[in-house]
């Protein structure tokens, strides 16, 4: 069985970062009666992931971490940004602690050169599945997805032997818009994709265009099931 790192700290810390783990769950399922979606891929089956997935909220990354079983959830680290959630206080205990989220240095500095993607390939090395965000920043625009950014494609060439799995959280937006502080009561779904794989050969440009596209078709299949029900 593949175990990913955990930070080493205090049984009190430890025991706190559980406590508030299961409270902020619990709290997402009653605010967003939050529904995983399972298609072409067994929940259960073990093994590393990437999930990628659409990004209009700081609580997108809460909802997959909420949705996934306890083994997968426990080996699983967010990719977040060191700006927001590495910054002290409670966010940073929220982030650290009780999501074990990699944080990656956003600003662009000269004096101190970051490698995001050799510190997304560090933590697959060491056991752990991620859950990344490939439009790079929230999507605050009337754009239903924005172009995906190259680190996915650099992190598959890198990383060839591990499933990436397309994600789309649906309605999550309307839940937490930008800028709100009290989530307005509303469900949503997490739909997951059938794992892919980079193709031999295949550019960039083909897979960020063929990633994006299943992330799309994940919509579509959400937009369908809900009209079904009307």
């Amino acid at each position: 069985m593949i175990l990913s790192e955990r930070p080493k700290s205090s049984f009190p810390r430890r025991l706190a970062a559980g406590v508030c783990g299961h409270a902020i769950r619990l709290f997402a399922r009653l605010v967003t009666a939050v529904r995983p979606v399972w298609q072409g891929i067994d929940p259960a089956q073990g093994g590393q992931r990437i999930y990628f997935a659409n990004h209009a909220s700081h609580g997108d990354f809460i909802l997959i971490w909420s949705t996934l079983p306890e083994r997968q959830r426990r080996a699983t680290r967010p990719v977040a940004g060191a700006d927001y959630w590495g910054k002290g206080g409670l966010r940073s205990f929220i982030g650290r602690d009780v999501f074990h989220s990699l944080l990656i240095d956003r600003q662009r500095n000269e004096a101190v050169r970051t490698d995001p993607v050799g510190q997304m390939a560090a933590a697959l090395d060491r056991g752990s599945s991620l859950i990344l965000f490939p439009e790079g920043t929230r999507n605050t625009t009337d754009e239903i997805l924005l172009p995906l950014k190259s680190g996915l494609f650099h992190l598959a060439s890198a990383r060839p032997e591990v499933d990436l799995v397309p994600v789309w959280i649906d309605n999550l937006n309307r839940v937490l818009p930008k800028g709100a502080v009290i989530p307005v009561p509303l469900m949503c779904k997490v739909l997951y994709g059938a794992p892919m794989r980079l193709q031999p050969d295949e550019t960039k440009t083909a897979f960020l265009d063929r990633a994006r596209q299943a992330m799309l078709d994940l919509r579509q299949d959400a937009n369908d099931k809900g009209e079904e029900r009307a």
